[in-house]
């Protein structure tokens, strides 16, 4: 069962849920109720705007907002969902992004800071505040079969690539470089 479009991340200005709500609200509703948008995250600064859109939204029957949920049930929801929606303005290394593409999941996400790079080339990349090419990309992540299986093999593939075991083992790395150059 694949059927929402799914956002994890904390409920803040920085992750550009606004814009999210806003491009998601302009795709058909009978896609919207058929694949509605949940998000999950902690309640973070300066969302009171934002939680009351989402309410707004949870009213019109094309959003929910589930509250933090702990990192062991992130694994069946990401499995669960159809689509990963990252349009976030500034992000730290991205590990949604990731999550989601290690799950089978597609991504469409900005093309700010990290993502990009986390994406590998297996998301739907945009600006963080074009409204209009999120909508494009969100249509096309939920209704396009064909570029769906390209994303999911991709992103697995892609996400194959990162683990703890070669971050550990590149920082180590850095660091004899670091030492045998004398810093």
């Amino acid at each position: 069962y694949q059927g929402f479009t799914l956002f994890v991340g904390t409920i803040e200005p920085r992750k550009n849920i606004m814009t999210l709500l806003e491009a998601y609200e302009q795709l058909p509703l009978t896609l919207r109720r058929r694949w509605p948008l949940v998000l999950t995250g902690y309640r973070g600064w300066a969302s009171e705007q934002i939680h009351a859109r989402i309410k707004q939204a949870e009213h019109e029957g094309w959003a929910r907002y589930l509250g933090f949920l702990p990192a062991d049930d992130l694994p069946g929801l990401f499995s669960a969902a159809r689509l990963f929606a990252f349009p976030s303005h500034y992000a730290g290394f991205g590990l949604p992004v990731l999550e989601a593409m290690s799950s089978g999941v597609p991504v469409v996400c900005s093309n700010s800071s990290s993502l990009p790079e986390v994406a590998g080339g297996a998301a739907l990349l945009c600006n963080s505040r074009d409204v209009e090419s999120l909508r494009e990309h969100l249509h096309t992540g939920l209704e396009d079969p064909a570029w769906r299986e390209q994303a999911r093999v991709k992103g697995l593939d892609h996400a194959a690539g990162f683990s703890w075991r070669r971050c550990a083992t590149e920082t180590i790395a850095v660091y004899r470089k670091l030492a045998q150059d004398g810093m």
